[in-house]
């Protein structure tokens, strides 16, 4: 692609979002132009991780219609990254997030209840049912969401103080329902979302240093040495092949462990909205 056909692409999002910049309730700690360019820098790479979704998705559900249980579980974890990865944007469609990304303990039926959809509903026939059988339809289902998803977030202004926040927001994903264990529960994939969230967490903060290193270069450093650490526990679990081990491989002692590192970057994340003004 020509650099006059991607300015002439991206130019209407970064007046779009210096607009509501300039609308927003921002305090004096930065100017409201020093944050276009990394919130636009930051809705393409979500376009792009939404079509890497959409396209390895495509796959998923190609391989459960084939009956192909190996390769169906094989794909679950990877497809899944992307959605996770993107979390502080997905979830601003609350009715496709639920469609999507819903666990079975938000029904009463648990698993049983014919609402359950998205990820976990495949991934509970997959993996506890070792089965394809009956889930074509919650597949096609699946995929038609995250279609939808993608043609959303294509015209989304997006919100500044949600990129900002959604980096804590991201981490605090983590301590919650990752080192717990009951996201993946069935697959036992847990590590793949986990750093997932990781690498959403790092894009954001990546993006807005320029900034944040002219107003608080201690949080900066403090910031970078506890993604150090969360890479460190990370490291120790991934799989010689690619991805990451078992989450039944993880003792209860060293999910303890994980928690003082990920609660303490998410401590100094949360710090990114009051440094640049966005509280």
């Amino acid at each position: 692609m020509s650099d006059f056909r991607f300015l002439s692409r991206a130019l209407p999002a970064a007046l779009l979002i210096a607009g509501a910049l300039l609308a927003g309730p921002l305090a004096a700690k930065v100017a409201p132009g020093d944050l276009v360019a990394p919130i636009a820098d930051y809705k393409i790479w979500v376009t792009q991780e939404t079509q890497a979704l959409r396209d390895k998705t495509q796959g998923f559900v190609d391989a459960i219609k084939a009956g192909d249980l190996a390769r169906a579980k094989a794909l679950y974890a990877p497809a899944r990254v992307h959605y996770e990865r993107i979390e502080p944007i997905a979830e601003l469609f609350s009715d496709l997030d639920k469609s999507i990304d819903v666990r079975a303990d938000d029904f009463e039926k648990k698993e049983a209840d014919p609402a359950f959809s998205g990820f976990h509903r495949l991934e509970y026939g997959l993996f506890a049912k070792n089965s394809t059988e009956g889930l074509g339809p919650i597949a096609d289902r699946l995929i038609a969401d995250i279609r939808e998803l993608e043609g959303r977030i294509k015209t989304l202004t997006v919100p500044p103080e949600k990129v900002v926040g959604g980096a804590a927001a991201l981490i605090e994903e983590v301590a919650k329902t990752k080192i717990s264990g009951e996201e993946d529960r069935y697959s036992r994939t847990d590590l793949w979302d986990f750093h997932a969230n990781v690498e959403g967490a790092r894009k954001i903060h990546e993006l807005l240093r320029p900034l944040t290193t002219r107003e608080a270069p201690k949080l900066v450093k403090r910031i970078d040495a506890n993604f150090a650490k969360v890479d460190k526990l990370l490291e120790s679990y991934a799989a010689p092949g690619g991805g990451f081990v078992s989450y039944e491989k993880v003792t209860q002692k060293h999910r303890n462990a994980m928690r003082g590192p990920v609660n303490a970057l998410a401590e100094d994340l949360s710090k990114l909205r009051g440094t640049l003004g966005l509280d």
